[in-house]
């Protein structure tokens, strides 16, 4: 994955985040995005075929940035539990949505949308080798069964912040007790050894 820092401003990108986080999905009018970006709608169209495709990006962008920035250079401590190494990884994940709750809202939506299925490969790619770290040394069923758990409580919840049914500061409290409820057993096993 390409590092933030490695790469190279996009002003057309920054428009978008800016607007997506100041206004949501439904304020990117590409016609204001080319006047705050200071080009024409013929260049965004050139780089981005449809609107949803710059949302995307933008979101990928911003994501990479904030989101999944500092994963790639995540390794578990020689002491540290299962519990706390994920919870390691999901603060990563989650702190930055609860300071951009906006983007969140963006992010799900985008997801649904065109093309949105992008979002959710690049999560996996830039997630799974973290955590999959701090899974190193567990136990197999553990290995199994967490992955599809966490991930459906984790959409389950983010859908229910976007439909205003919870505070985006419950996601990570109610992801921190579910793991330490299922990694509780694995523990217990790995410190009679």
């Amino acid at each position: 994955m390409e590092r933030p820092h490695d790469r190279i401003p996009d002003p057309i990108l920054e428009v978008v985040v800016d607007i997506l986080e100041t206004g949501g999905y439904d304020a990117v009018q590409l016609r204001e995005v080319a006047r705050r970006a200071r080009t024409s709608l013929a260049t965004i169209y050139k780089r981005y075929p449809t609107r949803d495709a710059l949302i995307l990006s933008a979101l990928e962008r911003w994501m990479d940035e904030n989101r999944y920035a500092g994963l790639d250079t995540q390794t578990p401590g020689p002491d540290e539990s299962v519990y706390d190494g994920l919870m390691r990884v999901f603060r990563t994940i989650f702190e930055p949505w609860e300071r951009h709750p906006d983007m969140l809202r963006a992010y799900y939506r985008a997801r649904s949308a065109p093309g949105g299925q992008r979002l959710v490969s690049r999560g996996l790619d830039a997630v799974a080798p973290a955590a999959m770290a701090v899974l190193g040394e567990a136990d197999p069923d553990l290995v199994a069964d967490l992955p599809p758990i966490v991930s459906n409580l984790a959409y389950g919840l983010v859908a229910r912040f976007t439909a205003g049914e919870i505070a985006i500061t419950e996601i990570l409290p109610t992801l921190d007790r579910a793991l330490f409820r299922l990694t509780a057993g694995h523990e217990r096993r790995r410190s009679r050894r």
